[in-house]
C-alpha cells in the first residue's frame, strides 16, 4: 500500500522537469542539433555531454530554490536585488524569449508546410488552439497535455534507429573532444548551448514547481524529475544529431533548417523517416509556443507583484494573461509576414539565447548561495563548481566565436 501511495505521489509530481528540458528542444533546437549533425558530423557530441551535466545542475538549482522558498525566480531577484535589477532581467527575457517564440512560431509553420499546409492556415488555428489551452483549465489540466506532447519526441529515437548509425562511433565522439578554430563552429555550438540550457527555462520550471504547490518533504521526487527531463533532453538532442550525421553528412548535403533535414531525409533512410522527423519537429514547436509565453507571463507578472497562474481566471489575472496573449500574437504576425526569412530568426534567436543566459544563471548562483534565501539548503562546492563551470564555458566560446572574424 505504501509503495502503491509513493508511486501516486511521484506521478503527481513529475511534469515540470520534464516539460522544461524538452520544450528546449524545440524548432531552433532541432534546426541546430540538425545543423550539427549534416554539417560537422558527430564531431559536436563531446559538447552535448558538458552541455548535460551543466543543465542537470542548473535545472536543479532552480526547482530547490522553488520548494524552498515558494517563490519563482524574477520574485527573488526583485526582492535580492531590488526594482531596477529585476527589470533588466526581465528586459533580458523578453528580448530573448520573443526572438526564440518567433522561431517556435516558424518551426510549426515549416513542419506543416511538409504536409502541404499553408502557414496562412496552420498559424492562425494553432495560435487559438494555443489561447484556449492556455484560458480554459488550470495548471493541472495544461501540464498534462503539455506532457503528452513529449510523446512526439519519440520519433527522432525512431528515426534514429532507421538509419542505423555505428553508435560504438557515436560513443567515442561523445567522450572525445575535437574541436575546430573556427567562426561558424563556435557559433553552432554557441546556439547548441543556447537552445539546451536557455533563459527562459530557468524562469518556467521555478514557476511551475511553486504553482504546484510542491514541499521541501517531496522534492526527492522533484529532482528525480529534473535529472529525468535531462537525460531525455540531451537523448533527444544526441539522436536528432546523429540522424543528420549518418546520412546528410555522409552524402555531403549541406541543410539550414530542420525542414530542409526532414525532407533530404526521406530519399536517404525512407518515407518514414521523413514523417517521423517531421511530426517531432511539429510537437517540439508546439510545445515551446505554449511554454515560452507562459513562462514571460508568469516572470514579469512575479518580478512586478502582478497576480499570475493559470487557476486564475483572465479577468483576475488580466496582466497575465494580456502578456501571453501579447507574445503568441505578435510571434503569429512576423511569420505570417510574405517572405519573412525563417531560419535567419531561428538561428539568431538561439544563438541570442545562448549570449543571454550567463546573466540569468550568475543571479541564480548568487541566489541559491544565499543564506538568508536558502538557509541549509545552498548549493554545495561541486554545484558552484558546475554551475560556473557552465557561465565560463558560454562566455568564453562567445569570446572565441567574436576572436574567429579576426583571424
Amino acid at each position: 500500500m505504501k509503495s502503491k501511495n509513493r508511486f501516486l505521489i511521484i506521478l503527481s509530481i513529475i511534469g515540470p522537469g520534464i516539460i522544461t528540458a524538452n520544450a528546449g528542444n524545440d524548432a531552433g533546437g532541432v534546426a541546430t542539433y540538425s545543423v550539427v549533425g549534416a554539417h560537422y558530423g558527430y564531431s559536436m557530441l563531446w559538447g552535448m555531454f558538458a552541455i548535460a551535466i551543466g543543465l542537470a545542475v542548473v535545472q536543479e538549482m532552480n526547482a530547490r530554490m522553488a520548494v524552498v522558498t515558494g517563490k519563482g525566480l524574477s520574485d527573488l531577484i526583485r526582492e535580492r536585488f531590488g526594482v531596477k535589477w529585476a527589470f533588466f532581467a526581465m528586459l533580458v527575457l523578453l528580448v530573448a524569449n520573443l526572438g526564440v517564440c518567433i522561431g517556435d512560431f516558424a518551426g510549426i509553420a515549416a513542419s506543416l508546410e511538409l504536409f502541404h499546409i499553408s502557414k496562412y492556415i496552420s498559424i492562425p488555428i494553432l495560435t487559438a488552439l494555443i489561447w484556449f489551452i492556455l484560458t480554459r483549465g488550470n495548471y493541472s489540466k495544461a501540464e498534462k497535455i503539455f506532457l503528452f506532447l513529449t510523446i512526439t519526441f519519440f520519433g527522432y529515437f525512431i528515426t534514429a534507429y532507421l538509419v542505423k548509425p555505428n553508435w560504438s562511433h557515436v560513443f567515442v565522439s561523445i567522450v572525445k573532444p575535437q574541436a575546430k578554430f573556427d567562426k561558424n563552429y563556435f557559433l553552432v555550438l554557441i546556439g547548441m548551448v543556447g537552445t539546451t540550457i536557455t533563459p527562459y527555462m530557468q524562469f518556467y520550471l521555478q514557476s511551475s514547481v511553486v504553482d504546484k504547490g510542491i514541499s521541501i518533504k517531496e522534492y526527492k521526487y522533484e529532482k528525480a524529475d529534473v535529472y529525468l527531463g535531462t537525460i531525455w533532453a540531451i537523448l533527444t538532442a544526441l539522436v536528432i544529431t546523429v540522424c543528420t550525421a549518418e546520412t546528410l553528412y555522409k552524402a555531403g548535403i549541406n541543410i539550414d533548417t530542420a525542414q530542409d533535414a526532414a525532407s533530404a531525409l526521406g530519399p536517404l533512410a525512407g518515407n518514414y523517416s521523413f514523417l517521423l522527423f517531421a511530426v517531432g519537429l511539429f510537437g517540439a514547436s508546439f510545445l515551446a509556443c505554449c511554454i515560452i509565453p507562459l513562462c514571460t507571463a508568469y516572470a514579469v507578472c512575479e518580478a512586478f507583484g502582478f497576480e499570475s497562474g493559470l487557476d486564475n481566471k483572465i479577468k483576475e489575472a488580466p496582466v497575465f494573461f494580456g502578456l501571453f496573449l501579447f507574445m503568441i500574437l505578435v510571434s503569429a504576425i512576423i511569420i505570417l509576414i510574405p517572405n519573412v526569412s525563417l531560419i535567419n530568426i531561428i538561428l539568431v534567436t538561439q544563438q541570442l539565447a545562448g549570449v543571454l543566459c550567463p546573466v540569468v544563471i550568475i543571479f541564480m548562483i548568487i541566489l541559491v548561495n544565499d543564506v538568508e534565501v536558502m538557509g541549509s539548503y545552498v548549493n554545495t562546492t561541486l554545484q558552484n563548481f558546475i554551475a560556473k563551470g557552465t557561465v565560463l564555458l558560454i562566455i568564453v566560446l562567445t569570446i572565441l566565436a567574436f576572436s574567429a572574424n579576426f583571424i
